[in-house]
C-alpha cells in the first residue's frame, strides 16, 4: 500500500496509532510499528525522564520507524525535544500549539514533523510553517478536540482542497470501512486512537479499557470547551460538569472542578467515577480487547474487503 504517507514514514500501511496520554507507551507503539503501521508514544503525560525510558525501550523493541506525540503546551517541551533528538526519533507529531516553534529545529536534525489540526485555517498555517504532513481531526475524536465541532468527514475534503502536503484523517475512525471512507475523501492515511486504547499493549488501566468496551452510542460527550475541549465518557465526574453548566458556573469554577490529574485518575489509575475518561465516539463499535496486531489485521482485512466491494458495479447512470 504505497502512497505519500507510507513513503514519507517508510512504513508498510497508511495506518497510524494516535499518541494518547496515559494510553500509548512504548509497548503499544512498538507493537503497531512492528506490524507495519506507525506507532506513537504519547509524551504529554510523561516527565522528561519517563519519556527517555519509553524511547529507549521502544528502540529496543522495534527496528521500524516510530514517532513521539509532542503537545506544544507541555511545560518541559525543550527537554522532550532534547530526548527526541538524542535518540534520533525519526518522526514527531506536534499538537496544541504553534507548529512554527519547533518544526525547523526538528527538521534540521532529520526528523519528520506532522502537526495535528482541527480546522482548515490551522491546516494552512501548519503547511506555511513547513511541516511534512498534517493530521486533520474531527470532533468525533476522543481526548482534546477542536472547538468548532466540525466532523471528520466534513473536515477532510475541506482540508484536502486547501493544502498540498500529505493529509492524515483522524476522529471517529476505528474500522477498515472507516479507513477506506476517509481515504476516498482525500486522506493519505488514517490515525486511530480509541480502538488502540482497548488493546492489550495499551497502558490504560483495565477498568478504563472495560469501560470503553462497554460504552454505547451516545455514551460520550464533548465538553469543557471554555478550558480545553475534551470528549468524555459520561460518568459521575461528567455529571458534575454538566450540573455546573446548568447552574451557570464560571470558567474559574469549571477549572476548580476539573482540578489536576483527572485524566490520570480515570485512564491510568482506573477511577471510573471521579476520573476523566477520554475516548471517541467510535467506542460504540469497540466490543473487545485484543492485541494490537490483531486490531490492525482486522482493520486492514475489512479495508481490503470494502475496497473490493467498492470496485463492483452497483449503479448505472
Amino acid at each position: 500500500m504505497k502512497n505519500r504517507i507510507t513513503t514519507l514514514f517508510d512504513i508498510q500501511y497508511p495506518l497510524i496509532q494516535a499518541g494518547m496520554i496515559w494510553c500509548s507507551g512504548w509497548k503499544l507503539a512498538a507493537a503497531v510499528s512492528n506490524h507495519g503501521g506507525l506507532g506513537i508514544i504519547g509524551s504529554g503525560s510523561m516527565y522528561p525522564e519517563v519519556l527517555e525510558k519509553h524511547v529507549q525501550k521502544c528502540k529496543a523493541a522495534t527496528n521500524k520507524p516510530f514517532a513521539v506525540n509532542l503537545p506544544m503546551l507541555y511545560p518541559d517541551i525543550d527537554k522532550h525535544i532534547e530526548t527526541i533528538i538524542k535518540y534520533k526519533v525519526p518522526i514527531v507529531f506536534t499538537s496544541a500549539g504553534n507548529p512554527k516553534t519547533w518544526t525547523k529545529h526538528l527538521q534540521e536534525h532529520g526528523i519528520k514533523v506532522v502537526h495535528v489540526v482541527s480546522s482548515v485555517k490551522f491546516a494552512k498555517k501548519a503547511e506555511e510553517a513547513g511541516v511534512d504532513a498534517v493530521v486533520a481531526e474531527g470532533f468525533e475524536a476522543g481526548g482534546h478536540n477542536g472547538r468548532d465541532e466540525t466532523t471528520t468527514f466534513c473536515l477532510i475534503p475541506m482540508v484536502k482542497q486547501a493544502i498540498s502536503i500529505p493529509l492524515i484523517a483522524a476522529g471517529g475512525i476505528g474500522t477498515g470501512r472507516g479507513m477506506l471512507a476517509a481515504m476516498n475523501l482525500g486522506a493519505d492515511a488514517v490515525q486511530i486512537g480509541s480502538r488502540f486504547v482497548a488493546s492489550e499493549e495499551s497502558s490504560a488501566h483495565e477498568n478504563f479499557k472495560n469501560a470503553v468496551v462497554s460504552s454505547k452510542e451516545g455514551d460520550t460527550m464533548l465538553t469543557l470547551k471554555e478550558i480545553t475541549p475534551v470528549r468524555l465518557i459520561k460518568n459521575a465526574f461528567y455529571t458534575q460538569v454538566a450540573e455546573a453548566y446548568n447552574a451557570g458556573k464560571t470558567v474559574d469554577d469549571l477549572k476548580a472542578l476539573l482540578g489536576r490529574g483527572r485524566a490520570k485518575k480515570g485512564m491510568f489509575e482506573g477511577d471510573l467515577d471521579e476520573g476523566e475518561l477520554e475516548i471517541g465516539q467510535i467506542s460504540g463499535l469497540i466490543d473487545q480487547i485484543l492485541p494490537a496486531h490483531e486490531i490492525m489485521d482486522e482493520i486492514l482485512s475489512e479495508y481490503k474487503q470494502a475496497l473490493n466491494e467498492q470496485q463492483l458495479p452497483k449503479f448505472i447512470f
